[in-house]
């Protein structure tokens, strides 16, 4: 995490060390926007939660003209000044999309979750507010990508996808590339129902490993006896929910990213979870009105 001005971002150190590209995500202090204080109650530090944020969405409850400015002022923190930003309406897909390639940001953006380029000047950016976010570096053919990855896009692979758009478009092979994963929401707090831990576990070999609770009764399409509404004596109305897992987003992305060539030692991940620390960043699934951040990475000229 390193300052600069009222902002804080956070780096990978093994891509900071690379000197010709820029990169970092966004934390939540610092900007021109205000949470309504009505949510920003939920957030860590109660009064504090009002402070001016950083949002970088164009969400409903802010106002362009301040995420314009959050933007200049955080892409000025980069150090990416003149670049061009490239962004994305994120869909939740496996969709990416060479940035290069793409119209100008001055109009709607494309649809997709993922960008790549190996042309210096561009700056992709995803947003994120507890989804993954994930930021590649080609460090032989000097090509790079910037990955959102959901629990959608984890289960369709995308960033394994996106460095076999890599490898296509710029011979990128996958043990030249260096993978940093941002702040996501943690395994601790990312609750899900058991039709996602039944589409994981028809897709992943492994998938077990990346969750808590009664995967495998869920993943088999089978109920908890004493969940079973029959069961509880309860009327109708009254029975308990359905059991639910936590999935471990980080960690099934890390593994995808293995077992695409990635070597493990290439892989680096943010420990940070983001419906823990609202002090540090957004998080949608415990404040549901809440901004946006965004990570970034681009070629220096």
């Amino acid at each position: 995490m390193r300052s600069a001005g009222r902002l804080r971002i956070l780096e990978a150190v093994p891509l900071a060390k690379l000197g010709w590209l820029v990169h970092g995500f966004s934390t939540r202090p610092g900007g021109a926007s205000k949470i309504p204080s009505a949510d920003a109650a939920q957030s860590r530090g109660g009064a504090k939660a009002r402070a001016d944020v950083l949002n970088l969405g164009y969400t409903d409850w802010d106002s362009p003209a301040h995420v314009a400015k959050n933007r200049k002022q955080f892409f000025h923190a980069l150090r990416a000044d003149g670049f061009r930003p490239v962004t994305l309406r994120q869909i939740h897909s496996d969709a990416a999309l060479r940035a290069d390639l793409q119209p100008d940001s001055a109009g709607d953006p494309p649809s997709g979750d993922a960008l790549f380029t190996c042309r210096p000047g561009f700056l992709l950016a995803v947003q994120t507010a507890d989804c993954v976010p994930i930021l590649l570096a080609d460090t032989k053919q000097r090509a790079i990508a910037a990955v959102h990855a959901g629990w959608r896009g984890t289960l369709r692979r995308i960033a394994e996808k996106t460095i076999g758009r890599m490898r296509m478009e710029f011979g990128t092979r996958p043990e030249d590339v260096i993978a940093a994963l941002g702040p996501g929401i943690g395994r601790c707090c990312y609750e899900v129902g058991s039709e996602v831990a039944r589409e994981f576990h028809a897709r992943f070999p492994h998938a077990r490993e990346w969750f808590d609770g009664p995967f495998d009764a869920l993943a088999a399409g089978e109920s908890d006896p004493n969940w079973l509404p029959w069961l509880t004596m309860k009327p109708p109305g009254h029975a308990p929910p359905s059991p639910r897992v936590h999935l471990d987003l980080i960690a099934a992305n890390r593994a995808i990213l293995g077992e695409a060539g990635v070597p493990v030692r290439q892989i680096f991940c943010s420990d940070y979870c983001t419906a823990c620390r609202t002090d540090l960043f957004f998080s949608y699934r415990r404040e549901h009105q809440t901004g946006r951040a965004i990570a970034a990475i681009g070629l220096l000229p």
